[in-house]
């Protein structure tokens, strides 16, 4: 009852920042319809999210470890749903995007403070389970931007669910105040300018290096693409209409959810039967490594099998977070996986944002489509740099597996 206590209101948040971050997939031909946006504008509105996210992470880091996940996470909800409202009234992309960073800067703690909260409350052995579990809420959240989003567009158009989504977040603020329980504080309050040493002995570990690359590439790498590239990619690649792409998009949500919760299933049977988290890790890596390669080479018809695995395993290295806190210690875990967070985020920014400078260098496709060979080029890049954050990874191995 405690976990679910402690636990629940952070993953209820979690649900509604996954959805927020993912809607855009969705509403997008209606913001290209309404606002007049181009494929770059489009990209850069839509990773101003994950660039005020990704930015954020370091004093988020400092700040969960000197004053706990309740009340930091209470506080940056409530920006959340300042920047949802302002959203929904916006009528220029320059207004659109502050109100999405905003709420990116808003939900920079969404997963980091549940984290948090796990290291405080769960025993070590169980921690990738329960990052999972929340994980899972996350998936909920993109199932929730996909074909429910769709049906309340439809009836009421994207700016009163912007609205209603606004109260919803300020709903969660208040339950994560009111109903978390305050974790204690440590006996000794560490100073600012100790908390950014610790930032700095963070970034300067080799074996952080060692992991930090490949899932950077890769976890960014799946945000990029299935919060909002993925649902141009069903329509000028595979050829869906709208409700298709719509029903494809909801399956993916589906798939991510399944894929974080036998993430951490898997990593806790192997785990107690002695297998390292990271090698688990890897594994599911290279499933999502192999499934990019029918999307790169545009084989629609294995598009929702690709799609499938791809959102099953692009966020594997979630299993990195438990591997931090518990080679960097409780009292650093924090920054830990700020740290690493920061990273995914910026890359999953650039991926959306270069994705989308990427589409407008090829001529417009049909109906106010992008061309496909866009698309194939942008995953050359991706899958590229992904294979050498792995090949980085696997060749420090065996010394992570000492760590």
């Amino acid at each position: 009852m405690i976990y679910a206590l402690t636990l629940g209101p952070f993953a209820l948040s979690y649900l509604l920042s996954y959805l927020l971050r993912a809607v855009n997939a969705v509403v997008a031909p209606d913001l290209v319809a309404d606002v007049g946006l181009d494929a770059a504008e489009l990209g850069a509105l839509t990773a101003a999210y994950l660039l005020a996210f990704a930015a954020f992470q370091i004093p988020l880091g400092v700040l969960l470890d000197r004053y706990g996940p309740r009340r930091v996470q209470s506080a940056l909800l409530v920006v959340a749903a300042l920047g949802s409202a302002l959203f929904s009234i916006a009528d220029s992309v320059l207004t659109l995007t502050a109100a999405r960073a905003l709420i990116g800067l808003g939900f920079a703690g969404g997963l980091m403070a549940a984290f948090k909260a796990v290291v405080q409350i769960v025993p070590e052995s169980r921690r990738a389970l329960a990052n999972s579990v929340i994980m899972a809420f996350g998936g909920l959240g993109i199932v929730a931007a996909t074909q429910p989003t769709e049906l309340a567009v439809v009836a009421f158009g994207w700016r009163a669910v912007f609205l209603w989504l606004s109260l919803a977040i300020l709903a969660s603020a208040t339950a994560v105040f009111f109903i978390v329980r305050e974790t204690p504080r440590p006996d000794r309050i560490v100073g600012i300018g100790e908390q950014l040493r610790g930032v700095g002995q963070v970034f300067a570990d080799a074996k952080f290096w060692r992991v930090a690359p490949v899932a950077m590439l890769t976890a960014g790498g799946h945000l990029g693409f299935q919060t909002l590239w993925a649902g141009p990619w069903f329509r000028d690649v595979a050829g869906y209409d709208r409700d298709r792409v719509a029903a494809s998009l909801f399956l993916m949500g589906v798939a991510f959810l399944v894929g974080v919760l036998l993430t951490g299933v898997v990593a806790d049977w192997f785990v107690r039967r002695g297998t390292g988290l990271l090698t688990v890790m890897a594994g599911f890596i290279a499933l999502y490594i192999a499934s990019e390669i029918p999307l790169m080479m545009g084989w629609t018809y294995l598009a929702m099998p690709a799609w499938f695995l791809f959102a099953m395993t692009g966020q594997a290295s979630i299993l990195a977070y438990p591997w931090l806190s518990s080679y960097f210690g409780a009292g650093l875990s924090g920054r830990a996986n700020t740290a690493i967070n920061l990273l995914i985020f910026a890359f999953a920014f650039l991926t959306q944002t270069a994705i989308g400078w990427v589409i407008d260098h090829f001529p417009a496709g049909g109906d106010g489509g992008y061309d496909p060979e866009a698309y194939r080029l942008s995953f050359v890049i991706l899958l590229g740099a992904q294979v050498m954050g792995f090949i980085w990874f696997i060749l420090g191995a065996r010394g992570l597996s000492r760590a």
